[in-house]
């Protein structure tokens, strides 16, 4: 197959003078230069490039491409023809279906999957598409089920809901387009020929992927583009190589929990969501979300409903330079039976949470790895659903708030953006680091970690990415966590302090069962209700390397405290302690005064208590914001 590049580009935006915008260097070597290494890895070594401002510059760094490794033809525009406009002159020169590139687009994919696209549906063109953190200045593409494009909305777009569905300006074209295409008369691609195309009823489809297509027409696109190479996002992007995700629930999580959604009215964004899936969309992550959606099967709103509801969540987060790489739902719901409901979808389906239809889907279509990968909820069915596939779960207090919860998560945050920041920029990672160091200095059967300080200092997710860390280095951890051994709310009295709350005495009898080999019964402490579940049987993992315990008392238990090998505090100042502890109650159910009188009675009987434990510390480690 043979390549076309279109650099006619000025870069006027760039305040480009003697450099035509196709020869920006990104690293070491020009856009073009790029392009042009990457179809050569496919096996297309003959190119076209189509040039205009500043031909000269293009031709003298190229000349036959010979030093390149491939053939090149260098066709010169008589004057400004338009993306579309210049193909006519290879009329006569190509026969067969060729590959076109905008010359001013950073692109990393697998060509050979477009092509073998292209050949199953045989269209007078393809195009690739994809979402975009700017698809308010885009052109956009609207497709049918199976990928047929139906319409084309040209920037600057009519007011309404749209799919971030941007053109990618890389195409595959049948010679049959040349007709279509007046000689000497200026037209574009996306504004003009693809709509002609489509008003004659010739079928054009589109071809949806997340790999790496970033355009430079502005200084902030390009410094982006420049930041995204050198960090190595560019050449991760490609489908040759397994994405990691982040999944993501859609009420509750991006979007305000509303009851059963199925007015598009009713959809707004939950403050900082943008935000959150901004910083997953700069990270080298998919942002994916696989939702329930059985307002379908309720009959309460219809596909297209749904698809105008999906519009508009997307439609607010790009104007919020934010997008989804892709949206999976189940529209099913299991149980039958009930007046005015759509029986054609009330099925026991494969794909409804906590099942992993969706996300088996996800990994499929978007060459996913699930190693590494996250699920975000606010349900009981989405970490389900999360440790189900295989994924690292993360649990929010928005929406339903897990509040139903009987599953643990891996971790458990505020909000989609605290748990995304959290993913993304690893704020552990040097403790860890230097955590793996001392363990591998003194690696026996068993290395015993604790973990201390204050409530909401951070225990448990320092603690649980301590397990997941080590875990993917191939050393097996178990987290004992004391909270277990909390004695539930009608059992306490006003005058119990911290260790009376913990049952000090029988966490150190257990515990050394538990390091003798004996199982241990307990009644675990349930955060939600604040009382006790159902008794189980614990005991330690024979084929665990480290041990984690972690609670607010581990410095206070002596024949824990003397058997240890690493003592960890994690300390919290008063400000943000007291700010944690009203945002944690109030997702209990507390009122704000029962939670003012809870704080001030557990500063004296409980916080000034643990605070003095921070100078028994190896490590001590301070909670930020």
């Amino acid at each position: 197959m043979k390549l076309v590049l279109l650099a006619g580009g000025k870069g006027t935006r760039l305040g480009l003078e003697n450099v035509p915008k196709p020869m920006v260097k990104i690293g070491d070597k020009p856009i073009l230069e790029h392009q042009i290494e990457l179809a050569k890895s496919y096996g297309i070594n003959e190119i076209f490039i189509m040039s205009g401002h500043l031909a000269h510059v293009i031709y003298d760094y190229f000349k036959d491409g010979k030093d390149f490794g491939v053939k090149i033809t260098h066709i010169t525009e008589p004057y400004p023809l338009g993306t579309a406009g210049c193909i006519k002159l290879l009329e006569n020169i190509i026969r067969d279906r060729f590959l076109v590139f905008y010359g001013d687009i950073m692109i990393n994919f697998d060509i050979r999957s477009f092509i073998k696209f292209d050949r199953k549906k045989r269209g007078i063109a393809s195009i690739v598409v994809h979402p975009n953190n700017h698809p308010y200045d885009s052109d956009l593409i609207e497709t049918a089920e199976d990928g047929k494009v139906i319409a084309i909305h040209p920037k600057p777009h009519q007011d309404g809901f749209y799919r971030n569905l941007v053109n990618a300006a890389v195409y595959i074209l049948s010679p049959e387009i040349f007709k279509y295409i007046t000689f000497g008369k200026h037209v574009d691609f996306g504004r003009e020929l693809f709509p002609d195309l489509l008003k004659k009823g010739k079928e054009i489809y589109a071809y949806k992927t997340p790999e790496y297509f970033k355009d430079i027409g502005t200084k902030d696109r390009l410094q982006k583009v420049i930041e995204d190479y050198e960090k190595g996002k560019y050449h991760i992007f490609n489908k040759k190589n397994k994405f990691k995700a982040i999944f993501l629930d859609r009420d509750g999580v991006i979007n305000e929990e509303v009851n059963l959604l199925h007015k598009h009215e009713d959809l707004r964004l939950i403050e900082g969501s943008s935000k959150a899936i901004k910083k997953i969309n700069d990270s080298n992550y998919l942002a994916v979300v696989i939702t329930n959606q059985p307002v379908i099967a309720r009959n309460l709103c219809t596909l297209d409903d749904l698809n105008l509801i999906h519009k508009k969540l997307e439609t607010l987060l790009g104007n919020e330079k934010a997008y989804l790489d892709e949206i999976y739902f189940c529209p099913h719901h299991p149980d039958k039976g009930f007046e005015g409901e759509n029986r054609a979808f009330k099925i026991d389906c494969e794909c409804r949470k906590p099942k992993i239809g969706l996300i088996k889907r996800a990994v499929k279509e978007l060459k996913i790895s699930l190693n590494g990968s996250y699920f975000i909820g606010d349900t009981e069915r989405d970490i389900l659903c999360g440790k189900n596939a295989g994924l690292i779960t993360v649990a929010l207090r928005t929406g339903h708030g897990c509040r139903d919860m009987k599953t643990k998560p891996d971790y458990f945050f505020e909000n989609l953006y605290e748990a995304v920041n959290f993913i993304i920029e690893e704020p552990y990672k040097n403790f860890y680091e230097n955590i793996y160091k001392i363990y591998k200095k003194r690696e026996n059967n068993q290395f015993l970690v604790l973990v201390a300080g204050n409530t909401r200092s951070g225990k448990s997710t320092f603690t649980s990415y301590l397990k997941q860390k080590f875990n993917e280095v191939g050393i097996k951890t178990q987290i004992l966590s004391l909270d277990d051994w909390l004695l539930p709310l009608e059992k306490r009295t006003d005058s119990m302090n911290v260790l009376d709350r913990f049952q000090i005495k029988k966490i150190e009898n257990d515990l050394k069962q538990l390091f003798e080999g004996k199982k241990v019964n307990i009644e675990p402490y349930n955060t939600i209700t604040r009382g006790s579940q159902k008794e189980v049987s614990i005991s330690l993992n024979n084929s665990a390397k480290i041990i984690i315990v972690e609670g607010v008392v581990a410095f206070n238990i002596r024949y824990l405290f003397k058997k240890s090998d690493f003592k960890i505090f994690c300390k919290i100042d008063d400000g943000l302690l007291k700010k944690r502890v009203f945002n944690f109650y109030r997702w209990k159910g507390l009122k704000d005064r029962e939670i003012e009188k809870l704080y001030s009675e557990r500063k004296i009987d409980e916080y000034e208590i643990i605070s003095g434990n921070e100078n028994l510390a190896d490590l001590v480690i301070e909670a930020k914001e």
